[in-house]
């Protein structure tokens, strides 16, 4: 479930930081753009968690 959720806000957020930066450059909006960030961005945020080592200090609670 949170891969869905992460995915999702991921969509929506690149979704709108496209329109935007489209509007600010005067080019048209490209989904396709959107869609190929919210892929490498996805990516990228789920694959970062399963890198970190789970026995750092990090996670020791004192």
């Amino acid at each position: 479930m949170r891969y869905i959720v992460t995915v999702v806000w991921v969509f929506f957020l690149s979704m709108m930081a496209e329109f935007v930066l489209s509007s600010m450059l005067s080019v048209p909006f490209s989904f396709t753009t959107g869609l190929i960030l919210t892929v490498g961005i996805s990516v990228f945020v789920l694959i970062i968690p399963a890198l970190m080592p789970k026995d750092s200090e990090i996670y020791d609670i004192k």
